[in-house]
């Protein structure tokens, strides 16, 4: 079984003095996580549920190596990403909404770039291509300008490309942010597809429904810090899960 550990994170990062007039704040520090833990398994999809700014997208980008916390640490199967990054990056697939593709190349041009970059031998590149081209439907408008594409089809190549290499860990942030409810359903799909295969999965999201419908256990992070974590079954407690955070999230405003 595959783990993947998030111990005691915080994150703190300077504002400028333009940022803390805004903000109306004093110090020159903000705490964007705060001694965050959790962990997830092999063979459920973990749930990070919380407003926008609550600390998901920069606990994700810990979980990725893209940032180092102030604190604590991460291990994949035991490993720190202190110790060995660049084989622990070889074992995971991070995806954001930030990634962005060359607007001048194709699916077929991006998928053969990436496929370099992990070294995929000949015969696996055209068994990975096949695979996962069919799940997202892609043949159609492979050889067509990723500036063509609309937003959902980049987001479905961008989801190819992050998981050519077949990795153990998946941390998907915010994947079906601004899809339709086509493109949405194909993620969530592939998503539940790749659970079944043994995968461990992270998802940021701040989308109940989607939650509810795929995630095995959830934390949902409020100002920075988880405040509750369980399986679904126990965070909504015979209710919506969108009522269950709210009562939650304004006892925790109201500390």
């Amino acid at each position: 079984m595959h783990t993947l550990e998030a111990k005691n994170l915080r994150k703190t990062f300077v504002i400028s003095e333009a940022q803390r007039r805004k903000l109306d704040l004093t110090e020159r520090k903000v705490t964007g996580v705060d001694d965050i833990s959790f962990t997830a398994r092999s063979g459920e999809i973990f749930g990070l549920l919380g407003p926008n700014g609550a600390g998901k997208t920069t606990t994700m980008r810990m979980l990725a190596t893209l940032i180092k916390p102030d604190k604590g640490e991460v291990l994949y199967d035991g490993i720190s990403i202190k110790e060995d990054p660049v084989k622990i990056k070889n074992r995971f697939a991070f995806l954001t909404t930030d990634l962005q593709l060359d607007k001048k190349a194709t699916a077929n041009d991006m998928f053969e770039y990436f496929a370099g970059l992990y070294h995929l031998p000949k015969e696996r590149y055209d068994e990975r291509k096949k695979e996962l081209f069919e799940a997202f439907g892609i043949g159609s408008y492979a050889g067509t300008k990723i500036s063509k594409l609309s937003q959902g089809m980049r987001q479905k190549v961008s989801i190819v490309i992050s998981v050519i290499h077949d990795p153990d860990f998946i941390i998907f942030d915010e994947p079906t942010n601004g899809l339709d409810i086509i493109a949405s359903r194909e993620v969530r799909e592939f998503i539940l597809r790749m659970k079944e295969e043994g995968k461990c999965i992270i998802l940021s999201t701040h989308l109940f429904d989607l939650v509810e419908k795929i995630c095995d256990r959830a934390a949902m992070i409020v100002q920075g810090s988880i405040v509750v974590e369980d399986t679904l079954p126990n965070l909504m407690n015979g209710r919506s899960l969108e009522d269950s955070f709210y009562d939650i999230y304004q006892k925790y405003q109201k500390q």
